[in-house]
């Protein structure tokens, strides 16, 4: 969401400039392709440093900016404590929702207990899902001004596409009328995969012909986490893991039924967002604001509960094409009144520029 903000805000009003905590990686890339610079702090993951909080600081009166955005809790935090001596106004970005920390490192949690005893400091705190917001107020975070701003998609580059379905059907060796559920998520506790996978035994026993896609950052055939459900008899030639992709909208719009099982965390799903703009019906786990963001246009179901991830598939799979279609018309349609990236963008210049004139 990031990107897509510095691609599409105005250049004309807004020069914009970003600060990478660790490595840029492959979205820094993509940012700085746009012609935006991009500085790295090289701190390692899970190990804090004041030497990267100084040069953050010195940088920032480099800089001098006019306002100063931050995203996600590490971010949030270092970005509040290098701006406080500028004298400019401050936001933090919430991206998630009931996060379970034990998941994750001692130093997480750290930072996200010293976020709430300082989220009296942003003028602004942003969310991009209700639940969010519920979830950190219920932290005890006490900022000056709630602001929800949900994801926005570019319903040009997320549409329907047949020659996608084909495409990919050739390529995993199937045939053109093979029934595809995806999953397009980072391999993360949050994601969990293994519901997934799980609910694709139950429904494999039922369904001979249904294949499972998974796609995303870490999401390889050779990590030894996967190796049981790939040696499981029902599925070992029925999964099938892209890694890291850059065609989803391609890949996306490819699928028959597209799939958010996460356990917790969630805030708005962005990958839920872009199969309803491809026009595929999709199943998600009630977690974050995925059931706000379907609606009627899908199927929502109790996380961690991979009979009823199964069985929300089964109940498309039943539909029949033309049901699935006009459930995938509906989720375009639900996302172009809604949720179409240029209004987003918007909001969020209307922000910015509400806090930057004179009288803030």
């Amino acid at each position: 969401m990031l990107y897509r903000l510095l691609k599409c805000m105005d250049a004309a009003r807004f020069e914009s400039q970003v600060v990478c905590l660790i490595h840029a990686g492959p979205i820094g890339e993509k940012i700085q392709a746009l012609g935006i610079p991009v500085y790295s702090l090289n701190m390692q993951p899970g190990e804090p440093s004041l030497q990267a909080l100084f040069r953050l600081t010195r940088l920032l009166r480099r800089i001098s900016p006019d306002l100063v955005q931050t995203w996600l809790y590490h971010a949030d935090l270092f970005g509040a404590l290098a701006a406080k001596t500028l004298g400019v106004p401050v936001l933090w970005n919430i991206r998630a929702s009931n996060m379970n920390m034990s998941f994750y490192r001692r130093l997480t949690r750290f930072v996200q207990r010293a976020c709430v005893q300082l989220s009296g400091w942003p003028q602004v705190v942003i969310v991009n899902s209700k639940a969010g917001q519920d979830f950190h107020e219920q932290l005890g975070y006490h900022p000056r001004r709630w602001v929800l701003i949900p994801n926005g998609i570019d319903t040009m580059q997320f549409q329907p596409n047949i020659h996608a379905r084909l495409s990919l059907r050739n390529e995993l060796g199937l045939a053109p009328d093979s029934l595809l559920v995806g999953l397009v998520a980072r391999f993360d506790p949050m994601k969990d995969h293994q519901g997934f996978l799980q609910a694709s035994k139950l429904l494999a026993c039922k369904l001979p012909d249904v294949h499972f896609v998974l796609a995303g950052n870490g999401v390889e055939r050779s990590k030894p986490w996967f190796s049981a459900f790939l040696e499981c008899e029902q599925l070992h030639d029925r999964l099938h893991f892209l890694g890291q992709r850059d065609d989803i909208p391609e890949l996306t719009a490819a699928l028959d039924i597209a799939t958010s099982s996460s356990a917790y965390g969630e805030g708005f799903s962005n990958t839920i967002a872009e199969a309803m703009s491809c026009g595929i019906p999709c199943v998600v786990t009630d977690v974050g604001d995925s059931a706000f963001l379907v609606e009627k246009t899908g199927i929502v179901v109790t996380p961690q509960d991979p009979q009823a991830l199964a069985n929300g598939w089964q109940q498309l799979i039943t539909l029949g094409v033309a049901g699935r279609n006009a459930l995938g018309a509906a989720g375009r349609q639900r996302i172009l009144q809604y949720f179409q990236q240029g209004e987003i963008i918007r909001q969020y210049e209307w922000l910015y520029e509400s806090l930057m004139s004179p009288d803030k």
